[in-house]
């Protein structure tokens, strides 16, 4: 009997010890060992096999790639982004030394952005770089897919490692006209999920009503965390409309979703539900005009009621937390803030923060009302939880912690938020600006780059531990207006070194300006090379 494929692969699986391959095999190759005759005997198969494929049907061909109306990049752009897309694979070393030579990794997406506002179209060349760059950063995907645009999306379709492409960039998927309910009802329960979200948000746009009936036809079949993430889509566009939804999703089973349509409800001041939370934290806030000053007085809850549970205030506290100070927060961060102007006699955001809060409740008190400003995006309490940039962190009006500064300063317009930030920086140097600066608008604006620049300066003449700056030195990198790097040539001169500075740290801080001002450069040339070319003037008749 002629032995089959099968039977080789089975006496390789076992091994020859186990399962002797057959006769014919070790016929073929007397002179040699089992294990070396099956091996012979499979390459000669592979062979058989091979030759006796017959050809499949030919599959057929994809569709025509769509067109791209957008203009082309310029010649030296397009030059620049190919470089940028072979040096992708090269990583920086964050915090260390890396030399002087800018990290092209941190300018590609500086570059696709600015791509992108001039509304260029990506070369076809370079769509497979782009992909994997983007399948390997998620944090480039938005701007890499819009830059790729129609003819990325037609290209992701042919091959599965890019199918995030079709998930997460619009028009992975053609929308149905929201204005057709037979097709908005068949992708609705067809649908990925990714595929859903971006038909809500287009239906809430088109009609909200016809959006939260949608929205509701399945939410008792869905998912929690997909209730969850279907909540969380809301915040764009959230407006009063959406309340009756959000209050049916104050009693779903899910104690996540409970508390993520509390935070919704809370965001919205004229609902019902903030009116009840206002209530319940004017009962605990008072101000006492008894004593030589007036007071914030306050009685945190004594129970968290079923009615309180139900609006999501969670009842168990956090290891080390105390009950009724728990409960005090979440009823004070849910509430309108304007409701405070009415209780405490009239007075602005500002003024309520200075008052004295008796019995040690200032911290958490305060605190609340840092996370309300952030749900409400209200500037005026932002600017006033935030104080003077000149105050220091450990004794300001509102909070100590960087992040919760870096949350309200986000609510405060581009201008302002970067003044204070500078301010902040004279005052206080770097060494606690670094969350704050994350939050301003790149490129930095000259004061918030002057300051930022001035306060590395000191640090270098003073000998400082180098490193402990590498984290700001990469921010300035990435955020500095390129048109400083002439003005910074000076800062690349290795300095004399100081009595107490750290070894070394002369020629890193040289070196660190060094890539600054090379990196800065680098992004003005980039930014030239995106400009439009001009077209010749015509010939004068």
């Amino acid at each position: 009997m002629t032995t089959t494929w099968e039977d080789l692969v089975t006496s390789a699986l076992l091994g020859t010890d186990r399962r002797a391959p057959a006769d014919d095999v070790l016929a073929r190759s007397p002179a040699k060992d089992a294990p070396v005759a099956l091996l012979d005997a499979a390459a000669l198969h592979t062979v058989r096999r091979r030759a006796g494929l017959l050809p499949g049907p030919a599959a057929g061909l994809p569709e025509p790639a769509p067109h791209d109306g957008r203009p082309p990049l310029p010649d030296p752009a397009r030059r620049r982004l190919a470089h940028l897309l072979a040096d992708r694979s090269g990583s920086s070393s964050g915090g260390g030394r890396r030399g002087s030579a800018p990290d092209l990794t941190e300018l590609l997406p500086q570059w696709l952005a600015a791509a992108n506002a001039h509304g260029y179209r990506a070369p076809a060349s370079v769509l497979p770089a782009l992909l994997d760059a983007a399948r390997a950063r998620t944090d480039l995907r938005p701007a890499a897919l819009v830059f790729a645009g129609p003819l990325g999306l037609w290209l992701a379709r042919l091959n599965p490692e890019w199918r995030f492409a079709l998930r997460g960039a619009p028009g992975g998927t053609a929308l149905p006209d929201p204005a057709d309910p037979d097709a908005v009802r068949r992708l609705w329960e067809e649908g990925l999920f990714a595929e859903r979200v971006a038909l809500l948000g287009a239906v809430r746009a088109h009609d909200p009503d016809a959006a939260a009936a949608l929205l509701a036809s399945t939410w008792p079949a869905e998912r929690a965390e997909d209730r969850l993430m279907f909540l969380d889509s809301l915040r764009t566009g959230l407006s009063d409309a959406d309340e009756p939804f959000l209050e049916e999703a104050l009693s779903d089973r899910s104690r996540n979703v409970r508390s993520t349509a509390a935070e919704l409800l809370s965001a919205l001041p004229r609902s019902a539900f903030a009116r009840r939370m206002a209530e319940r934290a004017a009962t605990c806030v008072h101000l006492d005009r008894t004593r030589a000053e007036a007071t914030i007085t306050v009685e945190a809850p004594h129970e968290c009621d079923a009615g309180m549970q139900r609006d999501g205030v969670l009842p168990d506290p956090p290891t080390g937390r105390g009950e009724r100070s728990w409960w005090l927060g979440q009823l004070v961060e849910a509430a309108p803030l304007a409701v405070w102007t009415a209780r405490l006699g009239g007075r602005t955001a500002t003024e309520i923060v200075a008052l004295p809060v008796a019995d040690d409740w200032a911290d958490e008190l305060h605190a609340a009302w840092c996370r309300a400003a952030v749900r409400q995006r209200d500037p005026a309490w932002a600017r006033a939880l935030l104080g003077p940039p000149t105050t220091p962190p450990a004794t300001g009006p509102g909070t100590s912690s960087l992040a919760e500064r870096s949350k309200l300063l986000s609510i405060l317009p581009d201008g302002e938020r970067a003044l204070w930030v500078a301010d902040f920086i004279a005052a206080h140097g770097l060494s606690e600006a670094f969350q704050l600066l994350g939050v301003c608008e790149v490129p930095w604006s000259e004061p918030l780059g002057r300051a930022v620049v001035d306060a590395l300066d000191i640090a270098r003449d003073a000998g400082s531990y180098p490193w402990s700056f590498s984290g700001v030195m990469g921010l300035a990198e990435r955020c500095l207006d390129p048109g400083q790097a002439d003005r910074l040539e000076v800062l690349t001169a290795v300095p004399d070194e100081t009595e107490g500075a750290s070894p070394g740290a002369g020629g890193y801080w040289a070196e660190a300006f060094q890539r600054l001002v090379a990196t800065l450069r680098l992004r003005a040339a980039m930014r030239a090379e995106l400009l439009p070319v001009a077209s010749p003037p015509e010939p004068q008749g």
